[in-house]
Parts: C-alpha cells; sequence; structure tokens
C-alpha cells in the first residue's frame, strides 16, 4: 500500500493506483468526463488537472500514478484555474443547445460548466459543426457537434462489448467519432454507450424527445429476459413507462445491461396490449367483465376434469413468469388433482427433477475465470451480461473453449472450438472427457475411437489454472441427451476441479424449478401435453408457437383441446383460445425472479396496470377460490412467496435459494441413449426470447433480429 495526502488528509491506497482512485477511496470528487471506472485510461479530457506538489504543472489525476508521500490538493487555486482552463477550451465549439438537448438535466458537461464554466466566452469565431450520423434503430448520433472526444463509446466497444465500431478519425478540431464506412452499430449491449456518453452527443433513439429527466420519477426493477438478472431503474412519467436505464450492482450486472433490458419497453405501451378480458364465441372475439371471464373458465376447467379427470388439465408456464406466479398455477392444477406443469416448453428432454439446475458458481465469478469449457451456446447472443463478464476474463488471460455446431463470433479469443452437430455433441464432450483420462493416468467414462487434437487442447486448458468452470448452455439444456451431456460435464468438471453449470434460459428458470413448476410425479411434460395429451391448457405468458420445441404443430394440438385459457399481457394465441385474461408484465405487478446463481430479487410494479389488466398471481388466486383448491387466499405477493419458499411471513425474506436445494448432480449414465433421436436444439434468438422483445420495435429493427427472421424464412 502507498500512503499519499489528499486535500490534507492521509489515504492509503494499493501500489500501481492513480490519484483518481485515491480520490474516490477519500470520497473527494475530482471534475472528469473521460475517466470511467469500467474503462482503460485515456486521459484525454484534461478535466481532472490537479495540483501535485513539486509537479512543474498541472497533473490528470486519472493519469498520474500515486508515490509514497505524494501530496496532493484538488481544490487549490492552480487546480482550480486549470479546470476552469478546460473549460473552456471544451466549451469553444459545443453549441449552445442546452435548451433543445435530450441530455438537459444529465449532463455531466453541463453540470461541470456551472462549477468551473465562464459566464462568457472570449471566442468569437464560428463553430464547428459535425454531421449526423445513422447508426441504427437504437442509438442516436444526430447531434455530434457536441461530441468532446473522450472516447468513451470507443473504448467501451473495444473493451467491454468486443467489437470497436466507433472510432475517431482525423485530427485537431476535424476529429470526430464515426463507425468509419457508415456501418451502424450492432453489438447487444450497444445501449451502453448512451449511459457513458458526457454530452449529448449519443441518445436513445426511441427515448428521444418524449420527455425530460426532471420529469420522470425513478423505480427500481429487474430485468425479466435472460437469467442475469439485472437490476433496472425503470423510468416512469404519468403511469407510462418512458425508458429502462441500469441499476449498479457489481455482483449482478456491474453498472451494464444488455440491450434487449433496455429497450425492450415499446412492448409495454403498444398496441398490441391486452386491456380487457375476451371470450371467443361463435368464432368471434368479444370483450367480458373479468367475473363473466373468471367463471367462463371455473365453469369449463370443471366440466373437463368431471368429464375427463383431472389429469386431462394442464398448465404450461414460462419461466419468464415471477415465482409467485409459477407458485400459484402450480398449486391451482394440483389442487384440482393434475401434476401436469411444466416450464420447460423448448426441452427436447424431461428427466425427473433432480435438484435445482444453476450456474454453479456466482455470476461475479465468471469475471475471473482462468478456463472455460462453454458447451451448446452462443454465449454472446444468449447471455450478454454473462459474455461481457468471460470477455473480461479472456483479456486477463482466460482461456475460452466451446463445443458447438458452428463457431459464433464472441467478440472474444476463443482458443478452441469443436465444431460438431448436435447430435454430436455428446460425442465431443466425451472425447475430451478421455483426453482428461489419458492425461491423468484414469480410466474414461465412455470408450472413444480416436482422440483428436482439438478436444486435447481444452483437456489441457481445463487441466491449467484454479479457477475453470463448465458451462452448459441453452442448446445444452435443450438437448435430446440433456442428461447425458450433464452427466459427462460433471465427471470432467471433477477431474479438473472446475464448476458445472447451466447458463439457464430465462430470468426465473432457476425459480421455475425451486417452486415446482414442472411434474413432481406421473404428471405429463410440456411435449407431452402440446401433442394432445390434456383436454384443457393454462397457457401463462407463453405463446407455444413461438417458446415451444414443437412450433406451428403446438398450435394444431391446442387447437383441437376442450379449453385453452390464455393470460398475458398481449392479444395472443388468438386462433386456437378460448379466453384471454389481460395480465400485467413485470412493470405492472410486484414479484420475484431467480436468477441463474439462485439470488432471489423482487421487485414492485413501477407503474399501475394498463385497462383492466390484472396481476397474474391475483388471477390464479380468484380462480382456485371460484374452483375450491384449499390454501390459496393469500392477499399479498409477499405472502405467496412466503409460503412459495416455506419462510414465515413475519421472518425476512430469503435472497437466495438454499444451497442444498441447488445441484447440478445427476445419475444419469454419460454414454448416449440406446436409440435417442437426436435433432438440433430449439434455441430462441436474441430477440425473440419472450414475448416483450418480441415486440419491442426497435429491437425488431436491429441487424441482429434481421438475420434471425432470415435464418427462420429460410
Amino acid at each position: 500500500m502507498v500512503e499519499i495526502e489528499l486535500d490534507g488528509r492521509k489515504v492509503e491506497v494499493a501500489e500501481g493506483s492513480m490519484v483518481m482512485h485515491a480520490a474516490e477511496k477519500a470520497g473527494t470528487y475530482i471534475p472528469h468526463f473521460c475517466y470511467h471506472k469500467k474503462l482503460s485510461i485515456a486521459a484525454n479530457c484534461r478535466m481532472c488537472l490537479v495540483d501535485v506538489e513539486k509537479a512543474p504543472k498541472p497533473m490528470p489525476a486519472c493519469a498520474t500514478p500515486v508515490t509514497q508521500g505524494m501530496i496532493v490538493r484538488t481544490k487549490s487555486d492552480k487546480a482550480i484555474k486549470a479546470q476552469q482552463s478546460v473549460m473552456e477550451f471544451l466549451l469553444i465549439n459545443h453549441p449552445l443547445d442546452c435548451p433543445i438537448c435530450d441530455q438537459g438535466g444529465e449532463c455531466q458537461l453541463q453540470d461541470l460548466a456551472v462549477g468551473y464554466g465562464g459566464s462568457s466566452s472570449r471566442y468569437a469565431e464560428e463553430k464547428r459543426v459535425v454531421f449526423h450520423k445513422d447508426v441504427g434503430p437504437l442509438i442516436s448520433m444526430e447531434e455530434m457537434s457536441r461530441c468532446i472526444h473522450c472516447t468513451r463509446c470507443v473504448r467501451f466497444g473495444q473493451e467491454v462489448a468486443g467489437v470497436m465500431e466507433l472510432g475517431m478519425i482525423h485530427r485537431g478540431e476535424h476529429s470526430e467519432i464515426t463507425t468509419v464506412v457508415g456501418d451502424t452499430v450492432d453489438s447487444e449491449l450497444s445501449g451502453n454507450m448512451i449511459d457513458i456518453c458526457p454530452v449529448g452527443a449519443l441518445t436513445s433513439k426511441p427515448f428521444r424527445y418524449s420527455a425530460r429527466t426532471w420529469e420522470l420519477s425513478r423505480r427500481k426493477s429487474v430485468s425479466p429476459h435472460d437469467s442475469t438478472g439485472a437490476n433496472l431503474i425503470v423510468q416512469v412519467k404519468n403511469h407510462r413507462v418512458m425508458r429502462v436505464v441500469p441499476l449498479e450492482n457489481e455482483d449482478v450486472n456491474e453498472c451494464w445491461i444488455a440491450d434487449r433490458d433496455r429497450f425492450s419497453y415499446e412492448a409495454l405501451n403498444g398496441d398490441d396490449r391486452l386491456t380487457r378480458p375476451m371470450l371467443k364465441q361463435g368464432g368471434q372475439w368479444r370483450e367480458v367483465d373479468w367475473q363473466t371471464a373468471l367463471e367462463y373458465v371455473a365453469n369449463g376447467l370443471q366440466g373437463v376434469k368431471n368429464q375427463h379427470g383431472a389429469n386431462a388439465i394442464g398448465a404450461l408456464v414460462s419461466p419468464h413468469s415471477t415465482l409467485e406466479e409459477l407458485y400459484l398455477a402450480g398449486a391451482l392444477v394440483r389442487g384440482l388433482g393434475s401434476d401436469n406443469i411444466d416450464y420447460r416448453l423448448r426441452n427436447a428432454q424431461f428427466p425427473a427433477a433432480e435438484g435445482v439446475r444453476w450456474l454453479g458458481t456466482s455470476i461475479a465469478s465468471l469475471s475471473s475465470l482462468q478456463s472455460v469449457l462453454v458447451v451448446g451456446s452462443n454465449l454472446r447472443k444468449d447471455h450478454p451480461l454473462f459474455a461481457q463478464r468471460i470477455r473480461q476474463a479472456a483479456r486477463r488471460g482466460c482461456t475460452v473453449t466451446a463445443i458447438n455446431a458452428r463457431e459464433y463470433d464472441w467478440a472474444m479469443p476463443v482458443a478452441q472450438t469443436l465444431l460438431a452437430p448436435a447430435s454430436g455433441w455428446l460425442a465431443a464432450l466425451a472425447e475430451v472427457a478421455a483426453a482428461l483420462a489419458q492425461e491423468k493416468g484414469v480410466a474414461a467414462p465412455q470408450v472413444v475411437a480416436q482422440v483428436g487434437d482439438a478436444a486435447q487442447a481444452v483437456a489441457r486448458a481445463l487441466l491449467s489454472g484454479e479457477q475453470k468452470a463448465v458451462l452448459l448452455g441453452n442448446g445444452a439444456a435443450h438437448h435430446a441427451q440433456a442428461s447425458s451431456l450433464l452427466a459427462l460435464a460433471q465427471w470432467i468438471a471433477e477431474q479438473t476441479g472446475a464448476t458445472v453449470g447451466y447458463l439457464t434460459e430465462a430470468a426465473n428458470t432457476v425459480g421455475a424449478q425451486f417452486v415446482g413448476a414442472q411434474p413432481q410425479s406421473n404428471g405429463l411434460n410440456a411435449a407431452q401435453m402440446l401433442s394432445g395429451g390434456v383436454k384443457a391448457a393454462l397457457l401463462l405468458n407463453t405463446e407455444p408457437e413461438h417458446d415451444s420445441a414443437l412450433g406451428a404443430d403446438a398450435a394444431k394440438a391446442l387447437a383441437g383441446m376442450d379449453m385453452v385459457v390464455t393470460l398475458s399481457p398481449f392479444k395472443t394465441n388468438l386462433e386456437f383460445s378460448d379466453v384471454l385474461l389481460p395480465i400485467a408484465p413485470f412493470s405492472e405487478t410486484s414479484g420475484t425472479f431467480a436468477n441463474a446463481e439462485g439470488r432471489l430479487q423482487s421487485f414492485h410494479a413501477v407503474v399501475k396496470p394498463l385497462g383492466e389488466a390484472r396481476p397474474a398471481w391475483k388471477v390464479l388466486r380468484v380462480l382456485g377460490n371460484l374452483l375450491s383448491v384449499p390454501g390459496i387466499g393469500f392477499e399479498t405477493s409477499q405472502e405467496v412467496l412466503a409460503h412459495a419458499t416455506g419462510v414465515a411471513p413475519s421472518a425476512a425474506a430469503l435472497e437466495q435459494i438454499p444451497a442444498e436445494r441447488l445441484s447440478n448432480r445427476t445419475a444419469a449414465s454419460a454414454a448416449a441413449p440406446a436409440g435417442a433421436a437426436v435433432g438440433e436444439p430449439v434455441v430462441a434468438s436474441i430477440y425473440q426470447l419472450d414475448g416483450l422483445v418480441r415486440r419491442a420495435t426497435s429491437l425488431q429493427l436491429t441487424a441482429d433480429a434481421r438475420l434471425a427472421a432470415e435464418g427462420a424464412a429460410a
């Protein structure tokens, strides 16, 4: 540690730290633009000039290493005058358009100009003009004349997103940030550039000119999309979600969110929203009141039970639903005498529950891995924030290896990829296991004819380092040999000292397992239900045509059922449903998500439900009351959560799923199941994951969405 004196106070910081780091530790604010704690140091803006004793001139705090006994003054006349001079230079060419700037009210330059700017300018020359650029549907670069060349956006692309999509061309007053050849900005993390831009040069295209920052209420929430559980600040005006930005949480999403977390809010205000219950009568849809709709559903389910038995009723639930909704859906179905409930709509194999499948390690630890093997995942698109953490690990020397059907651009160095069709993943993993067995002189779990160089390279990578992981992606989870893949991954992890886990697909995949949203004894799984195994189906927050492995065939099976009840925020499943019940999306209800590491994160509604929509947990509770299902008369979602997690309502809520419930161990064989048919696993593309992103207009205009649409059409 090194001790310095900062504004008369002693501060101890690690050797190699900069003066800025010491100031942060001491709680002293030094004005800055280009410095960002998550990015490399550029020292472009010079706004952070400070007075260092014995230095001949003011020094940039962000790029001046601390030395033992150094004396630094951040508020001396020398420092203040230097900072004021820099501000004067920054404002020479800056347009005076604060009244119409979309960044007004949350602009670093505006804030610091109040403290360090002059009341008039000494420069009378014409200001420079930088022409606007069209970089896609998410980021607006309409006013690049405001850019102060801090290069935060450039460094973010290089260092965090992994793709240098923006760069600086020319020199001096002709310098400008651009995509150089007129390309669009297509990174799945691109929206973070908007947050880190200290001026109004990069702004949100969907949000642009829709509200002023001081008009917005800020409310905490949790992302309902992938399994990161990114913490959000949802900004609201007149009971309408206007914008979503990240809430910093170092253990989960740091200070970043993926674009689908940021821009999917557009669907919340779309024309597709279902605002009143609807019944299909004579092939025509008509709006009805809640009492009529719920009584119709209750009578219909009771009729199916009386005619065909309780096992003819099933529930297909989305892992993007809250833990409370999933628990009550299970309680309702089981209260009727059925065990037919499943969230695994895209799965090809349905093993009996052996524990809650999870990441196998903490999310934060992904940043410090030294070796990782990813099986069956387009990591960058399926889990953008996990990929970002592994990208940081790769920058520090982590060896990344993969088994996939094709090579993906993960925007990080991948040391080795074993390419095989999905039917060959188990053989490829067995080859890695055999290579490990050779290295360690132990018996391999599966006989392999030959071990190739690539498998040996993967095995050696897993044997090196201390922190390592074997991660199974969405493709591996939905695979027809999922249990065997897990068993083999478990063996490899045991031999190498690695953790093994699932990246897990959705916001509540882990929570769905925790509350038993899958058959616990002899119930039908999702594939059996969608193949006509039930006569009545409850569809909670799901669209089987898009969300299930059966696709269009699921719609045909559902059309042949006696009753299909859709609980959704949107007008969907119209072809085969008999009833549509409008439920609240994540922004309009309270609930809990369990992310990939088993962290339970509760949130409240940020706006009131649109129209006559109601929180799904309330709808399910009332249905249960109408059907005389005992034990679900809950008054609040907190009561549901306490009951679902087994915690007394008076006690503190669980923050983590108990360790004894989390398990990636399996009794399955590592050998290929005899005669198993193996097709390509069904995996949703980045902007087709759930109903919200599918209806977010701007996300559907991105390059990723277009590529997915072209692939589906082909």
